[in-house]
């Protein structure tokens, strides 16, 4: 007989079908400006026919990102944007009905696969000034949890974990045997990393993406780090063929040219302290600098400015509701200083009391 999960049926999703390509995108975390088009020229100068109806290889691309990581092919998955290797690390290491840890807000697929799979997600909030009481995430580590996910930074929070913070929580989770995945998507725009855990130790993964830094969110490339047994787990469940091949011909472009990756960042800091300092410079109260996005508390009405933005400054940016002590505020990607002088430009004609 015909069937449907009921599942899915009650599962909320929101899908953004929306046009933005005439607009100045600083809505969805990406790098506005991209890769410098002679990187782009470069690469495809040496796209065949062939490379092009060929299902994509993907040992020699894996060998370079082992070489970039400072580790070997074993340690390695690659997946189809990192959201497919969270995907795939909730379906390996939980069960149906089995207990998951997360902080909230947070990137929602989280929470979205845990419901997919009939998991119970238990969510641990910020504190009002958007700080996070690893206390109260170490508490619901009980033994009969069984994956804890961290993001550092988190989106859209933009706080970090300390080493000693870290070492609490990681304590925690070994002691009541639960899995801990920690989502580094926005690495490089705060260095601090916890990969070598996953690197050296079991029931511990890394995801990162190539999405945001790295601006082949376009491509969707991703990878999950963690010890050998676990990551043979986690490919058992991709399936065949799932890295798309022009991403890895761009990723290995940047990973191999360390003066593109230098480039990217140097272009990220300027446009930060350009925002940062003109936030200050006129009074804006602002949170979450550790990753590529910030939040903005304004004068005026911040969904008025969002929807203003869009229809006389084509700015694309988002208003997020209950950010602790700003209230309804803006949530705005950050990228190289052309952008952020746009956006403050607007900004300051827009919201005026």
């Amino acid at each position: 007989m015909y069937y449907s999960n009921p599942t899915i049926e009650n599962l909320h999703r929101i899908f953004d079908q929306n046009e933005r390509k005439n607009y100045l995108r600083l809505d969805l975390n990406e790098n506005p400006g991209g890769l410098p088009q002679s990187v782009i020229d470069d690469v495809l100068s040496n796209i065949t026919p062939q490379f092009v109806s060929q299902y994509p290889e993907t040992l020699q691309f894996t060998e370079e990102l082992a070489k970039f990581l400072h580790t070997d092919i074993q340690h390695l998955c690659l997946v189809n944007g990192s959201a497919e290797g969270i995907r795939y690390i909730i379906q390996a290491f939980t069960s149906p009905k089995g207990r998951i840890v997360g902080v909230v807000p947070s990137y929602f697929m989280f929470q979205v696969y845990s419901e997919m799979y009939d998991r119970d997600f238990v969510k641990v909030p910020y504190n009002d000034n958007l700080t996070m009481d690893v206390e109260n995430i170490i508490k619901e580590l009980t033994q009969d949890t069984q994956l804890l996910i961290l993001l550092n930074p988190n989106n859209p929070m933009g706080n970090c974990y300390s080493d000693e913070e870290f070492k609490r929580i990681l304590a925690a989770a070994k002691k009541n045997e639960v899995t801990l995945l920690i989502d580094e998507a926005y690495h490089y725009f705060y260095p601090k990393t916890f990969i070598d855990y996953a690197l050296n130790e079991k029931h511990i993964f890394v995801t990162r993406t190539f999405s945001k830094l790295f601006s082949l969110a376009g491509c969707r490339l991703g990878y999950v780090t963690g010890w050998p047994d676990g990551i043979k787990l986690v490919q058992k469940l991709c399936t065949p063929h799932n890295t798309n091949a022009f991403a890895m011909k761009f990723a290995e472009k940047i990973i191999t040219t360390p003066e593109i990756l230098e480039d990217l960042i140097n272009k990220f800091k300027e446009g930060r302290k350009f925002l940062i300092d003109s936030l200050d410079k006129n009074g804006y109260p602002h949170k979450g600098e550790a990753g590529n996005f910030i939040f903005i508390k304004t004068k005026t009405d911040a969904i008025n400015i969002v929807n203003r933005m869009k229809e006389e400054k084509g700015i694309l940016i988002k208003s997020y509701p209950d950010v602790g002590d700003f209230g309804t505020c803006l949530r705005v990607s950050i990228g190289e200083k052309k952008y952020m002088e746009r956006f403050m430009k607007a900004l300051m004609d827009l919201d005026r009391e």
